[in-house]
């Protein structure tokens, strides 16, 4: 059942509508805010929108290494589960 979950990023405070547990919410809302607050440290003058993006696109880049690290781990699985097979195989001739 959708519940609303209130978050705070960056001081302003957003009702998030969700069926996650609000502890995860919390989570995620607290990584996207220090993920604005570092993108803020490290850049002067730039305009909330400015360092949404940033965020945004910083978060997608990390998204995406994810998936290709994990893309990798699959394939090394696949290909060691068809070694054991072929070995297993190999045996039972």
């Amino acid at each position: 059942m959708t519940k609303p979950i209130r978050v705070r990023i960056l001081d302003y405070e957003y009702l998030i509508k969700t069926d996650e547990e609000e502890a995860e919410v919390q989570k995620i809302a607290q990584f996207v805010n220090n993920k604005f607050m570092e993108i803020k440290e490290n850049t002067e003058g730039l305009s909330e929108r400015k360092t949404a993006i940033l965020a945004a696109f910083d978060i997608a880049s990390e998204y995406f290494q994810l998936l290709k690290e994990r893309e990798h781990l699959i394939e090394n699985i696949q290909e060691r589960a068809e070694a054991l097979n072929y070995h297993i195989d190999s045996l039972m001739k």
